[in-house]
């Protein structure tokens, strides 16, 4: 008997045969491989309704609107990440112009520990596939869409979080382990964003060990209730899969029925693979889950080879924990609106902000300085001056416009990159329009 999928569902597949960081080093293609060859045995792609789709090649415009790559795109990026990037673009565009209902990018190198500003690979990434796909979306088809991310990979999303920290039309919520026990240390429920996109930054630090238990209460009791207040758009998972009970690179204890159970409630527009260490043991379980979620398909007999019942069972004391954090995250949702903006940020014209970013895949340090324009009519004009050691460029400066800039936002904007390009202060100096769909440089 054939079986109909429920939801019209496309499926891009990108191993990048020819990108590794070493030939034994967790992110490999095999991550993708092994999904594959599950995919052939259970015969996902007979199910009437799911369909195989080829990734197309991100252009360097597409690059360009959401990072700014020190010294430029060529020195940084390599055809593998421009052909990963087009496999989320192309999975957002089937979705928008309605020739799936869902679509899943199961793509490799990934992306969201991408910054804004790109001096290397931090975290396995280089570029943030979903965020170039966002982009790329909001060009195409109006800047005002909104747009909600669920990231459950196990390391916090950085990278995603630092692009649209002060987007009023971004919804970022990441769930992963806390940040005091793994990579990148980041991620804690005090971070709710920018003064332009205040609360609209969510996350959920996960004390290690949390099961499907502590994970699927986090779904019910914060995720759906704020997106349902927000009212995305388009609605993308995330997906990382690094929280597996199996992962070699975290503590978590996340099974594949937890996964698909996540998919299943959370029904997202779009799914974009992230991390996930575990090559054989559950990874082609987990996106097998996945997509039977996403198709609407039943998924209870997903079940990894060596599963046992007991790794549902979750510790009172981290029950406690998230639910005391999603208590403080709902009240920080449902206040955001009542806050003084320039009295949380203890400032006047500009909020000013300093960090430090290490870049571990490519052993780069960088020191950035953040200003951010207070502007009652917009999100704000952002100036960030960085420089990254060892670096052959030297001290650059980034100008960002962002989509919902008024006229004087944009006004100041250039009126900053004419000014910084004068002298030798800077090496370069960028100045990214949102608005205006277009990156200039002094190089």
């Amino acid at each position: 008997m054939r079986i109909n999928a429920k939801n019209k569902l496309g499926l891009i597949f990108f191993p990048a045969f020819d990108w590794a960081i070493s030939p034994t080093h967790p992110e490999r293609e095999e991550r993708l491989l092994y999904t594959k060859d599950q995919i052939l045995e259970e015969g996902i792609l007979d199910i009437e309704g799911i369909e195989e789709y080829n990734p197309i090649v991100a252009s360097k415009e597409d690059v360009e609107r959401t990072h700014i790559c020190v010294p430029d795109i060529d020195s940084i990026v390599t055809m593998p990440h421009l052909i990963s990037a087009g496999g989320a673009i192309k999975a957002g565009e089937l979705v928008m112009e309605g020739e799936v209902d869902k679509a899943f990018a199961i793509i490799r190198p990934p992306g969201h520990h991408a910054f804004h500003v790109v001096h290397g690979a931090r975290g396995f990434c280089t570029i943030n596939n979903e965020a170039i796909m966002v982009e790329h979306l909001r060009q195409k088809y109006g800047s005002d869409l909104k747009i909600a991310f669920v990231d459950t990979d196990a390391h916090h999303a950085d990278g995603t979080q630092n692009i649209y920290y002060n987007d009023p039309n971004v919804l970022h919520i990441s769930l992963h382990q806390d940040g005091r026990t793994l990579y990148p240390g980041t991620g804690f429920v005090e971070d709710l964003g920018g003064p332009g996109a205040y609360g609209r930054t969510i996350n959920l630090p996960l004390p290690p060990n949390t099961t499907d238990e502590g994970l699927l209460y986090a779904l019910d009791n914060l995720i759906l209730p704020i997106l349902d207040d927000f009212k995305p758009d388009l609605l993308i998972n995330a997906a990382g899969q690094d929280n597996h009970y199996s992962d070699p690179l975290t503590n978590m204890n996340i099974s594949a029925q937890g996964y698909a159970e996540l998919n299943a409630k959370l029904d997202p527009d779009l799914a974009i693979l992230q991390g996930g260490y575990s090559i054989e043991a559950a990874l082609p379980y987990v996106n097998v889950g996945i997509i039977l979620a996403m198709a609407g398909l039943d998924y209870s007999q997903i079940k990894e080879p060596d599963y046992q019942p007991s790794i549902k069972e979750q510790s009172a004391k981290i029950s406690d924990t998230i639910k005391r954090d999603v208590e403080r995250l709902i009240e920080a949702w449902q206040n955001k609106d009542k806050v003084d903006i320039r009295k949380k940020f203890n400032c006047k014209e500009y909020y000013t902000t300093t960090r430090n970013i290490y870049y571990d895949t490519a052993n780069i340090t960088e020191n950035q300085t953040v200003k951010i324009k207070i502007c009652a009519d917009c999100s704000g004009l952002m100036i960030i001056d960085s420089i990254a050691h060892p670096s052959a460029v030297g001290k650059i400066r980034a100008i960002m416009i962002p989509h919902n800039s008024c006229n004087q936002c944009s006004k100041l904007g250039d009126q900053e990159y004419e000014r910084a390009k004068v002298g030798s202060k800077f090496k370069i100096v960028y100045l990214q329009d949102k608005k205006k769909d277009k990156l200039l440089s002094s190089k």
